[in-house]
């Protein structure tokens, strides 16, 4: 009985994952700052501050991903650097493959929604973002 019940919570909270759709892939337009970043040994860093921050620009399965530095006035400022990469949909949801002049690597989608996402890179350190919320000082 107990087997018969711990299956029937295991499908249930499988069925209740929240499976990322290519409709989904739009959330990622904007900007993003990295909110934490656990490493393959479960430590985890967390920034509250950022000097940086993430532009991300998806349409249809393809991309680019572009460091950017808010300023106070609500403007950015940019390098011409750019990190280009393809969505590949996967059973567990989708991949992002990038590639640079320099380096490939491949980063696994594990959740989106309109405030945040979080990926995972093959060295298991998983990355979560925010939504960036810019700082508007008037004079």
């Amino acid at each position: 009985m107990k087997r018969l019940l711990f299956f029937g919570i295991f499908v249930l909270l499988s069925a209740c994952q929240n499976k990322i759709s290519q409709e989904d892939l739009t959330l990622l337009n904007g900007y993003w700052e990295i909110e934490k970043v656990i490493m393959a040994n479960g430590q985890t860093k967390t920034y509250t501050i950022n000097t940086t921050v993430d532009y991300i620009e998806v349409k249809e399965l393809s991309g680019f991903r572009k460091k950017v530095y808010p300023n106070l006035d609500g403007t950015f400022d940019t390098s011409n650097d750019v990190e280009k990469f393809n969505l590949t949909e996967r059973s567990n949801g989708f991949e992002m493959h990038y590639k640079t002049k320099l380096s490939e690597w491949v980063e696994t989608l594990e959740a989106l929604n309109e405030n945040s996402f979080s990926v995972t890179n093959a060295d298991k350190i998983t990355y979560s973002y925010k939504r960036f919320k810019p700082v508007n000082v008037q004079k």
